[in-house]
């Protein structure tokens, strides 16, 4: 069994009479240690994908197993349980605590780890030893969204969701971040799903799984990923 399985999974809005299917049926697997890039247009059904691997959202049918638990079947508390613990997300607008330190951020979430990474070395490996003590207000962008990385990993997660996590980057640091990303997923043997729009990244990816109108397009397997600093894009 794979370390994540999505067998026949939809997902179908309600609004008033009418339904909205977000998922018409999703079935793949990724395995523990992959790297792999959910790609596809805005509206295409990869956030849902996301938002229900990470237990914030159910789905209305098919089934969702991670690490031989079924997600789909959880409880209200099971899956608050799951984010808590199982869980490291970073997302597209860094979504820090203003008030607190780049340190005192990451700090907050290996303060509901199990097992959690030392927030020292997490912070250095970001490379952001210098910079621990400022508020996300004295940050550049890149370091935000590094403090946003470090603070995902501090929680020594099974999986790391990113959502658009170069969105609202340059080139350059966008660019360094993804190297951040594949370098952390092969030296901790970490699973880590990012979802983007842009399709020059498919080539970094172990696995990409391309994502239209509610259905999987095409899975593909890259047995040798290219390396962030050789993508253009």
């Amino acid at each position: 069994m794979s370390f994540i399985e999505f067998q026949d999974v939809k997902k179908i809005y309600k609004m008033g009479e009418v339904e909205i299917p977000a998922l018409a049926g999703v079935t793949f697997s990724i395995e523990k240690g992959e790297f792999v890039v959910i790609a596809g247009a805005s509206g295409a059904g990869k956030s849902t994908i996301l938002n229900l691997l990470g237990g914030m959202d159910i789905c209305s049918s098919g089934m969702i197993l991670v690490d031989g638990e079924e997600v789909s079947k959880m409880d209200a508390k099971a899956l608050t349980t799951y984010r808590r613990y199982d869980i490291g997300f970073v997302f597209q607008f860094y979504n820090l605590v203003q008030n607190l330190t780049a340190k005192e951020n990451v700090e907050l979430a290996t303060q509901i780890s199990r097992n959690p990474l030392n927030i020292d070395e997490t912070i250095e490996a970001v490379g952001l030893k210098a910079r621990a003590n400022n508020f996300p207000s004295q940050l550049s962008g890149g370091e935000q969204q590094r403090v946003a990385i470090a603070r995902a990993l501090a929680k020594n997660p099974k999986l790391l969701l990113c959502d658009e996590p170069t969105g609202a980057l340059d080139y350059k640091t966008g660019k360094a971040i993804l190297k951040l990303l594949q370098d952390t997923c092969h030296i901790h043997n970490m699973t880590v799903v990012v979802i983007t729009h842009n399709l020059a990244l498919c080539a970094m990816g172990d696995k990409v799984i391309k994502v239209k109108s509610g259905l999987i397009d095409s899975i593909e397997i890259n047995e040798n990923p290219t390396p962030v600093e050789s993508i253009e894009w």
